[in-house]
């Protein structure tokens, strides 16, 4: 590869494949980057698009006419000072709120954790992260002790004998993985998919499992069962290196075959085909996305998963074991080192003195200055206009991509004072009443930790615009502004933020004490665990699992239903997802001519039974209706969805904002919203009369 190009990594999903920009901004392969290997989709290709159009480029304040006009960095972050002063002059320190973004660098998460913590000394911080894939680190965490999306590399799925992937489609989600799934079938292994959909990865499958939307815990639930009634459990794994087997095994037996049919609508024949499947092999896998964690009752559905790892031995084994395909770009590095509403960095706990003082010391300020945890980020999100009178936002779009996204919209439009920074005009930026312009991916260097728990180094390619800064730059102004003297505390270089993460991680649960800028290069990333003097961790639990005993824990679950039941009002379940060609809110992906031209806009995809019931035929505009809302996009007629259920992909506003209509009834234990299924009804969308 050519001096003149860049090593660097893509800005979307978790994957961070590895890619270089030459001078003139072209995309280049970087076939020795172990993750991709050099594929890249589409979202890669035309990653350096929107660093040259469809951007901010200055800052936006809202005069007195109500609309955002073009000012000053001064003016801009002395507007935001005063808005942050008054909310928390008239309500308090958690009249203000922070929301963070899944895609900001470790550094730049560290750091806006660390402004809310001890410049705003607020409790009301959450991130985007909570609606990825918090239900499956609060299970993982039960489970084993630790959360890290994959405790093995990507490489390991190839070497197993079966994977059962559960409600994830990385043809389009993440296509770059897919290669690890196809040389698995290559090399003789064997691929289950549990999905409502026949989506483009179900098609690879040796077996598809269909369910009905919100009853993967019974699914789960069933195949255990199952598992114990043939004597394929693993009575040694689960006596030298497990707990709570008995109660668990208690609460599956009343599970049976065909009562988790009446529940799944799952044949029984293919519960029993694809038991045989994940136990005839010497190792197996089961990898859940959003599908299962989406719900609010994911974290059991995931330890429902995990159970069946547990007690047929498929964990803590090379090539087996459970693992969460994480969304977001830094889903992982975001919550491990403080925008999370309850964690320090390092994975520490806000509610463990012995964390708060090593990082209160890290810091220099007193532990009893740090706030306790405060609410998760639909919650926090439900509050402003209420207890929460300001916020500050970084690299999120609620208005797009939070649950019951109407109400949230309304709440946004509630607070006295909203700040926004980010790249484009997203449609939450578009309500700020300050709008700060920051850098994006190549215009910045920084780490971002992948799904395998491998910490990378995003490299600056390209200077951005004059008038643009980076979001450090933006939390340095205001801690000057806010609390003179502790902007000291929040440099804007990104590797002298790192060193510092380095120090509040060591000896955290994710710590990151050993790694550094140089053996990143080197090492085309390291894997965390990693204190100083480690070589990293690829591998999690070979020897024992993250509980101080060693041990793996059972989680003794039960089936209950979703929180929304379909009935004669709202008799179908909804669904949504993502796309091959656009990512999250679109905020980003709708401003690529490329991409937009790949998907223009929604569509409500329902099978042909269903729409002949509602009367509409392909093209033809549908509505869909929830007791939060109603939306309306073309129909797409196909064969690959159940035909109780109806599917939206949530990647934009207006009309078609499927977010609109779901629901946020939360997780007790993960506070995630439930996205995968809410109950609608389907109408034909009829001319006005005359017309």
């Amino acid at each position: 590869m050519s001096d003149a190009t860049t090593l660097t990594h893509c800005p979307y999903c978790s994957l961070q494949c590895g890619m270089g920009i030459t001078r003139e901004l072209d995309v280049v392969a970087r076939e020795e980057f172990p993750v991709n290997r050099g594929a890249l989709c589409g979202k890669g290709q035309s990653a350096t698009g929107l660093l040259t159009s469809g951007r901010l480029t200055g800052p936006l304040v809202r005069g007195a006419d109500g609309e955002l006009a073009p000012a000053g960095w001064d003016e801009a972050l002395d507007r935001i000072a005063k808005g942050l002063r008054a909310a928390q002059g008239a309500a308090g320190p958690d009249g203000v709120g922070v929301f963070g973004g899944g895609g900001l660098t470790n550094e730049k998460a560290y750091a806006l954790g660390k402004f809310a913590r001890i410049v705003l000394r607020t409790s009301q911080i959450d991130y985007n992260g909570r609606f990825c894939m918090s239900s499956a680190a609060a299970a993982g965490n039960r489970a084993f002790g630790v959360d890290r999306g994959l405790p093995f590399p990507l490489a390991d799925i190839p070497r197993t004998g079966c994977v059962i992937l559960v409600g994830s489609n990385p043809a389009e989600t993440m296509p770059p993985a897919l290669r690890y799934f196809t040389e698995l079938k290559a090399n003789g292994g064997r691929l289950i998919v549990v999905d409502p959909r026949r989506t483009r990865t179900a098609e690879l499958a040796d077996l598809h499992l269909a369910p009905r939307p919100g009853t993967d815990l019974a699914l789960a639930l069933g195949l255990l069962h199952l598992v114990v009634a043939e004597g394929r459990t693993d009575e040694a794994f689960i006596a030298e290196r497990t707990a709570g087997w008995e109660e668990t095994r208690a609460a599956v037996m009343a599970h049976w075959p065909e009562y988790v049919e009446r529940i799944t609508g799952v044949p029984v024949p293919q519960l029993r085909a694809a038991v045989a499947l994940f136990c005839d092999a010497p190792e197996s896998m089961v990898l859940t996305a959003r599908g299962p964690e989406q719900q609010a009752k994911g974290v059991d559905t995931v330890g429902a998963w995990i159970n069946l790892c547990l007690a047929t031995g498929r964990a803590g084994r090379p090539h087996s074991g459970y693992g969460c395909l994480t969304g977001q770009g830094n889903g992982q590095g975001g919550r491990e080192h403080g925008q999370k509403a309850d964690q320090l960095p390092g994975y520490r706990m806000l509610t463990d003195p012995a964390a708060r003082r090593h990082v209160a010391e890290v810091w220099g300020v007193d532990p009893d200055e740090l706030p306790g945890p405060g609410r998760s980020a639909y919650e926090l999100l439900d509050a402003l206009g209420t207890d929460i009178r300001a916020l500050l936002l970084m690299g999120s779009n609620p208005v797009v991509s939070a649950p019951a996204a109407a109400h949230v919209e309304q709440r946004l439009r509630s607070l006295d004072f909203l700040a926004v920074a980010d790249v484009v005009l997203s449609e939450t930026a578009a309500l700020a009443d300050v709008v700060l312009p920051v850098t994006q991916w190549a215009e910045e260097t920084g780490t971002m930790t992948n799904l395998e728990g491998r910490v990378l180094l995003r490299r600056k390619a390209v200077d951005p615009p004059p008038g643009v800064r980076s979001d450090l730059d933006v939390l340095h102004g205001l801690a000057e502004r806010l609390v003179p003297g502790r902007e000291k505390g929040f440099p804007t270089d990104p590797r002298e933020v790192f060193e510092e993460l380095r120090r509040a991680s060591a000896g955290g649960t994710a710590d990151y004490a050993g790694i550094s800028y140089e053996r990143i290069a080197a090492e085309d990333g390291v894997f965390w665990p990693c204190p100083e003097g480690s070589a990293g961790t690829p591998r999690l639990f070979l020897d024992r699992f993250a509980h101080p005993d060693g041990r793996a824990r059972f989680a003794p679950v039960a089936h209950r239903p979703a929180a929304e039941e379909t009935d004669a009002e709202y008799p179908v379940s909804l669904t949504t997802g993502r796309v091959l060609a656009q990512y999250q809110s679109g905020a980003q992906t709708r401003r690529t001519p490329a991409l937009n031209e790949a998907a223009p806009g929604p569509y409500v995809q329902l099978h042909p039974e269903l729409a002949a019931r509602v009367g509409v035929v392909e093209g033809d505009p549908v509505a869909v209706l929830s007791r939060r809302g109603r939306v309306t996009a073309p129909a797409r007629l196909s064969t690959a969805i159940r035909p109780d259920t109806v599917f939206m992909p949530f990647h934009w506003p207006g009309e078609g904002r499927a977010n609109t209509l779901t629901n946020p009834a939360l997780d007790p234990v993960s506070r995630m919203p439930e996205f995968k299924v809410c109950a609608v009804r389907v109408e034909a969308v009829r001319p006005p009369r005359g017309s």
